[in-house]
Parts: C-alpha cells; structure tokens; sequence
C-alpha cells in the first residue's frame, strides 16, 4: 500500500477524487478498468490489516466505477441504444451500495444528496431493486453483519 501510495496516490485514499473523475466522464477506459481492479482488491487487504480508509467511500469509488464499465460496454454492444455512461455511473453507486449495505432508501437517497439530480430515480430503483434481490437469495448477509463480532 505504501508503495502504491508513493507512486500512484490519486489511487489510494477515500476515493472522493476517483469518484469525481468517474461521475465527470474524465476516465480511460483502461485505466478505469485497472484502478477498479485495484480498488476491490487492496479495500478488503487494508481494512483486515485495520489501516484507515474505511468501507463507505470505497464503495461509492466502485459502484460508479461498475456503472462506468457497464455504460461503455452497453454503448459499445448496442450502438443504437443512446445510453450516457456517466448516468450509469450514478445508478450503479446507489446499486453497489445497496448490494453490500442492503439499505436500498439510504444508498437512493445518498446518491441523490450526492449528485443533486432526480432524473436516475426510476433506474436507481430498478438497479436497487436487483442489487437487494440477488444477495437475499443467494443468502450473503450485508457487510456490517459479516464484519460484527460475535
């Protein structure tokens, strides 16, 4: 971590920047792809290891960096379907959030506070929606319950 940090701290951190560049559409695509492999891997590395930087932003730096990846993919697989990857970015953040929290109101409301727009309600709710569903019936329990000690 600490070398990454030398070499590549806009990398490292809360991810407040990352979500910036993610949500302003000023990412390339490779490196969105190789930042978001980095992030999902070092998060759980450095929470065991109980260095600081939290659950909470990372998840929002993930979530909008998935509906970043699905955006593009979706505009390049269907060319005909107008789909504004940035927007997706948005949604995808409440649905990470959702999937891992499992407070579906919290993460709509969060990312709404967040971004300031209600235009990405109806596809927030429907991403929320799946994002709840597919955990409860695979019976993965949220994060804070996993992490509670017993």
């Amino acid at each position: 971590m600490g070398l990454l940090a030398w070499f590549a701290p806009a990398v490292v951190g809360g991810g407040d920047p990352i979500t910036q560049r993610t949500l302003g559409d000023k990412e390339v695509l490779a490196t969105l792809a190789l930042v978001f492999v980095l992030r999902f891997a070092l998060g759980p590395v450095s929470y065991a290891a109980g260095t600081p930087g939290g659950l909470f932003a990372p998840m929002l730096v993930l979530g909008s960096q998935t509906g970043l990846l699905f955006g593009i993919l979706c505009g390049s697989l269907f060319p005909g379907v107008a789909t504004n990857p940035t927007e997706l970015a948005v949604v995808g953040m409440a649905a990470f959030f959702t999937a891992v929290v499992r407070a579906p109101v919290t993460g709509i409301i969060l990312v709404i506070e967040m971004t300031g727009t209600f235009t990405q309600l109806l596809p927030m709710l429907g991403a929320c929606f799946a994002a709840m569903l597919v955990p409860t019936l695979l019976r993965d329990p949220p994060i804070y319950d996993s992490l509670r000690l017993d």
